[in-house]
């Protein structure tokens, strides 16, 4: 077999610098994925580099969308309205990407052709029953493996439904939320708790019309999304490794520039906080309802956080980050996150076993984990099993080491951040 990537982390004392982080994963996929069933091109500035989003877009192209790449990440999307796609001639692969599996197929459910979705190994072993069962509830049909993709799906004339999943899943919500642009009637989602919240302002800003109640989220069949000129905000997720880094090592300060700074996203400054950093944030304006401005973290004291089930939905993207704040010295405990096991690894046990590896004191938990920082790790060989957040999380442990650490599997940060290892090394320069 080939040799796995690996990257060499050396200690740092401290991490500073000024920085912008790519665009954010999850508001491209919606951009993309909305502008292809809208009337006529949008231009979406700053489109995520990462390969997950790339996936989406080779996917829509497939479908018969054009899509035009211009300079600096900008992506032209010409839309084909709500009916206009074409059958594709093959499979259409979302790679890695769960987002552009669970998503399009919502939009697929509704067409007038059969398609088929497949992905890497990682993406083949994730559950897709959970967007599977409202899909076929408002009449579609799809052949899985075991509830696990490739996925057949065979569109349908669809009706509304009022859906109430038992697990909060922006991804869910979102696939029933664009189905429901097709179906006759009010489709609505009452989640049990509040996840991001980017489809509804990305309907919005494509000029449709979407009601929110509490917890429930509403769109009405047969509206016509509108082509757009839209800017995609810094990612917050990767934004929260350099965020984590500067708030674990005191005497660090890191400013990121242009961040996203939606609500639904931002739990990890609160979480810094309480860890005892130093966190400053300032709101410089606002797109298509998408907040975004300045975050500056200096690093100050650590300390010990314990994160709720409750606070879980708002941080399961920054949750491997959280850890390694633990890795500095500290404590990090997580419960009711078992949700993490079914992300593109099973990042409870991959994170258990990488922090162990590096060194650090770490406990597996049925639905989390707990991290102790006890005094500098020794360092050592992480192996991020083909996970790009667990590639980052184990980076920024390392950087509290004795000695260099190796991180096997180093080249996954290309699915969300592709030079995530440059920056790094200009931070801690």
């Amino acid at each position: 077999m080939p040799p796995v990537p690996a990257t060499t982390i050396i200690p740092a004392r401290r991490v500073q610098g000024t920085l912008r982080v790519p665009g954010d994963k999850s508001i491209s996929h919606r951009y993309a994925l909305i502008a292809a069933v809208a009337a006529g091109a949008s231009r979406l500035a700053n489109y995520a580099p990462g390969a997950d989003c790339q996936s989406t877009l080779a996917c829509l192209g497939r479908l018969g969308v054009d899509i035009q790449r211009g300079e600096q990440g900008a992506v032209t999307v010409v839309g084909r309205g709500l009916r206009g796609w074409s059958s594709p001639s093959g499979p259409l692969d979302a790679g890695n990407s769960g987002s552009t599996m669970r998503m399009l197929a919502g939009l697929l459910a509704a067409q007038p052709f059969d398609a088929q979705m497949i992905g890497d190994a990682s993406l083949s072993r994730r559950p897709m029953r959970r967007v599977i069962e409202p899909l076929s509830r408002m009449g579609a049909r799809i052949e899985a493996t075991d509830g696990h993709p490739p996925l057949t799906i065979h569109g349908a004339s669809l009706h509304a439904i009022t859906h109430r999943p038992d697990v909060p899943s922006a991804q869910v919500k979102s696939a029933v939320l664009l189905a429901g642009l097709y179906a006759e009637g009010k489709t609505s989602v009452t989640e049990p708790a509040q996840t991001r919240d980017h489809t509804e302002r990305a309907l919005a800003a494509f000029g449709l019309h979407v009601s929110t109640t509490g917890n429930t989220i509403t769109v009405a069949g047969g509206q016509e999304a509108i082509g757009q000129a839209l800017a995609v905000p810094g990612d917050f997720s990767s934004a929260a490794f350099w965020m984590v880094a500067a708030a674990a090592l005191p005497g660090s300060r890191v400013e990121i520039h242009d961040v996203g700074l939606n609500a639904t996203r931002t739990g990890l400054i609160g979480v810094l906080r309480r860890f005892g950093a130093r966190v400053e944030v300032h709101e410089t304006g606002s797109s298509a309802g998408e907040a975004r401005g300045t975050v500056v973290v200096t690093g100050d004291r650590t300390g010990s956080i314990e994160i709720a089930p409750e606070e879980v939905p708002g941080l399961i993207d920054e949750l491997p980050a959280i850890a390694a704040l633990a890795a500095h010295g500290g404590e990090v405990s997580v419960r009711g996150a078992a949700e993490l096991r079914v992300k593109e690894s099973d990042r409870i046990a991959v994170l258990v076993a990488g922090f162990r590896a590096l060194g650090i004191s770490a406990e597996e938990r049925p639905d989390g984990f707990a991290v102790r920082g006890e005094g500098a790790p020794s360092g050592g060989v992480a192996d991020a099993r083909g996970d790009h957040r667990m590639a980052m999380a184990f980076a920024i442990a390392a950087l509290a080491a004795r000695s260099p650490s190796t991180i096997e599997g180093s080249d996954a940060v290309v699915i969300s951040y592709p030079g995530f290892f440059d920056i790094l090394g200009r931070l801690v320069a």
